[in-house]
């Protein structure tokens, strides 16, 4: 059968090795992580190696009128990266080269396709350090990241991926390559281009090289765990560490459900019994002793039952490997609930002032009962940052119903609570209605307007954050 004209233009410009239309291949590259969000079959799966070849493939597709999706390695939870039924998925993951690290400035210049873990370890051997570590670090890319501004387990501290990005190159949906910020420390020329890019899901264009803030590589970190009889106590430990100023490099919590489920997939000694633990770290150099003390008796005046220092760096780093483990962990916990295997996650990304989170904690409880869900919590409890893992039976339309229930009524509350519907996985499928209640109509509005602006065809990752 010849090729479509679309896909005669594809070849024409990448070759035939970058344009992909088996359709095994296809399926697997409908969707991301996300459960609940629907996603089409494309028509062609394209692998660029560069931004010429990006330009390519948007132009060919805008003279067709037919709709670009970007993905990276498609471990997002919010739905950003699913295919839409015909339409060009346009793949980074070739675009995959490291094109600069320089130690004078602190910065490094990469493709999108480029791994988080991959760019850390680089620049940890040049002594700087890339604090964004989300929880697929090993395998999320760079591009991904960025178009999704994801967070991490060092946020507390060190900021969320905007923090670092100083800078863009974006192919818009005219074709036209576009170069945002800046190479310097400093500068405030005209507009903030670059972070209107950055969380943008792929709507308004394609990320095709990132200049990204370095630091100096911090002191081996101190980790230390809290045990606490109520998530509650746990939250308000949290509330007091920030109350006293005290800034830990990662304050992450485990909920019961979690602790089994991590213990269950590996077992490594954790608490089952506990309902909350609390992981911190400070990595202030000399003073990260007396930080990490700190909180501990802050932990022990809220209630923890158990406070434990880690005595060498490999305790601290298995302690922090058990943090990691939480998404795979849960994910066989989910699977192993059902007949057949058809358990599935409900992932949630809720985010309140830190003033707030014990509140949220019990409010999540009190949902998982109504609801009658099973619901674990795991998360960033040093900046409200909380994930509250849903369970269902993807087989059982009851249950289904039951974990969007569930996933609404926490979204609810995260907003009466002052708070955000996500704090870093991003909008995309899974919370459009919800980011148009935080921002009301006038905030839909001015989206609309912008992506009206960059992208008036609307065939960037369409349907996706509102």
């Amino acid at each position: 059968m010849a090729d479509s004209p679309l896909l005669a233009d594809l070849r024409a410009a990448l070759g035939d090795a970058a344009v992909l239309t088996d359709p095994d291949l296809l399926r697997t590259h409908r969707r991301d992580e996300a459960d609940l969000c629907a996603a089409g079959t494309p028509l062609v799966v394209t692998r660029p190696r560069d931004t010429a070849e990006v330009v390519a493939v948007v132009r060919a597709a805008a003279r067709h009128g037919v709709p670009v999706v970007p993905q990276g390695a498609r471990t997002g939870l919010a739905g950003a990266a699913n295919a839409v039924d015909g339409s060009v998925v346009l793949s980074t993951v070739a675009m995959d080269a490291i094109l600069e690290i320089d130690p004078v400035s602190r910065i490094a210049v990469v493709q999108p396709g480029v791994v988080n873990a991959r760019l850390a370890r680089q620049v940890a051997e040049r002594g700087l350090y890339y604090p964004p570590d989300p929880g697929s670090w090993e395998s999320s890319t760079i591009g991904g990241n960025v178009a999704t501004n994801a967070g991490g387990m060092c946020c507390v501290k060190y900021g969320v991926t905007a923090e670092y990005v100083l800078g863009l190159e974006v192919v818009l949906a005219s074709g036209e390559v576009l170069r945002t910020g800046r190479r310097t420390a400093k500068g405030v020329a005209g507009y903030d281009l670059t972070r209107l890019f950055v969380g943008a899901e792929g709507t308004l264009g394609v990320i095709t090289e990132i200049t990204v803030a370095l630091r100096p590589a911090p002191e081996e970190s101190l980790t230390m765990v809290a045990v606490f009889d109520t998530t509650a106590a746990a939250g308000a430990a949290v509330a007091d560490i920030a109350a006293r100023g005290l800034t830990p490099s990662l304050l992450e919590l485990l909920d019961r459900t979690h602790l089994a489920a991590i213990e269950a997939y590996r077992p490594m000694g954790l608490r089952t019994d506990a309902q909350a633990l609390l992981l911190a770290a400070a990595d202030t150099g000399a003073g990260a002793a007396d930080d990490l003390a700190r909180i501990a008796e802050v932990c022990t005046a809220a209630g923890a039952s158990e406070v434990y220092a880690a005595t060498d760096a490999v305790e601290a780093a298995a302690l922090l490997q058990a943090r990691r483990l939480a998404h795979p962990a849960m994910e066989k916990f989910a699977a192993d609930a059902f007949p057949g295997g058809n358990g599935g996650l409900v992932i949630d990304d809720v985010a309140v002032p830190r003033g707030s989170l014990a509140a949220l904690l019990d409010g999540v409880a009190r949902i998982a009962a109504e609801c009658d869900v099973p619901i674990g919590v795991v998360g960033h409890a040093g900046d409200g940052n909380l994930h509250p893992n849903i369970v269902i039976d993807r087989a059982d339309p009851p249950s289904v119903e039951r974990g969007r229930r569930a996933f609404d009524e926490i979204m609810r509350l995260g907003l009466a609570l002052g708070g955000t519907c996500t704090g870093e996985h991003g909008v995309g499928l899974l919370k459009r209605d919800w980011l148009a209640r935080e921002i009301g109509p006038v905030g839909v509005r001015v989206h609309q307007a912008i992506k009206g602006a960059l992208d008036p065809a609307g065939l960037f990752n369409p349907g996706k954050v509102f």
